[in-house]
């Protein structure tokens, strides 16, 4: 683990596997730090270089205050790629991460060969719900979201189940000014144009019972892009790596294979 300057923020990045690997780069979503991605590191190929990191105001990140852009998002982690030696990495990304996948292809596709577009849209949600939900926050921290969260992550089955507790800390713990400056982030991003204009293998996952990026959101946004592809997690909500990490695993996998990235 280290901390990586950005210029207007301190990152805590983590980066597993040789220096030869196959680069990977994964980007997480609001509300959760780069633990996300621990269910599923396990399942995937040996040999892979793989580089996580919290965003700003996440995790062990510095935490600026104020609105964020997602201009400022998508360069943070250009930074990080070049400051690492990431170049022509598959970017699997999801929700937030995944809006900052599209930014970064639209303009860096020489760091991002391909990537994954994970229980995300070109746009999500719109500008008032947004402005209810960073009110909220501020006036009574990310505790007064946390139960409606869970239920929007989460299918019901999981949430009756003793692994919700990890994930509802995971969320209340994150910086209150994190999780309000990346919902300004998402209430001004519209990619749809961006998006339809990329040429670069896709893929899109999602869940079944996700009550945040629904199914037909993430089907829409990654069939902007020709010859993408698209999955289905049946059973899983928002963070379907959390709730079936073999067959995430397993899609990414072959998605790997399919792309002549391993």
């Amino acid at each position: 683990m280290q901390m990586t300057d950005v210029g207007t923020a301190r990152l805590h990045v983590r980066i597993d596997g040789p220096d030869d690997g196959a680069p990977v780069v994964f980007a997480n979503s609001l509300g959760t730090d780069m633990r996300l991605w621990d269910p599923i590191l396990p399942l995937l190929p040996a040999g892979l270089r793989i580089l996580r990191y919290d965003k700003r105001g996440h995790g062990l990140s510095s935490c600026p205050q104020g609105d964020y852009s997602m201009g400022a998002l998508v360069a943070d982690v250009e930074t990080l790629m070049e400051a690492h030696g990431f170049k022509d990495a598959l970017f699997v990304g999801l929700s937030i991460g995944g809006m900052i996948a599209q930014g970064l292809a639209a303009k860096r596709l020489d760091l991002c060969r391909a990537m994954v577009l994970s229980n995300t849209g070109a746009k999500i949600g719109t500008r008032e719900m947004w402005a209810d939900r960073i009110a909220a926050v501020r006036t009574g921290g990310i505790e007064a979201l946390a139960d409606a969260v869970m239920e929007r992550w989460f299918s019901a089955p999981f949430r009756a189940g003793p692994g919700l507790e990890l994930w509802r800390n995971m969320l209340t713990r994150q910086e209150d000014a994190g999780y309000a400056g990346c919902s300004a982030a998402i209430a001004g991003t519209d990619f749809f144009s961006s998006t339809a204009a990329l040429r670069l293998p896709a893929l899109g996952i999602a869940g079944s019972e996700d009550g945040s990026t629904p199914p037909d959101l993430v089907r829409e946004t990654v069939g902007l892009i020709p010859g993408s592809k698209f999955h289905l997690i049946r059973g899983a909500g928002h963070l379907p790596c959390v709730e079936n990490p073999e067959e995430y695993a397993q899609v990414l996998t072959q998605f790997m294979r399919d792309t002549g990235h391993i």
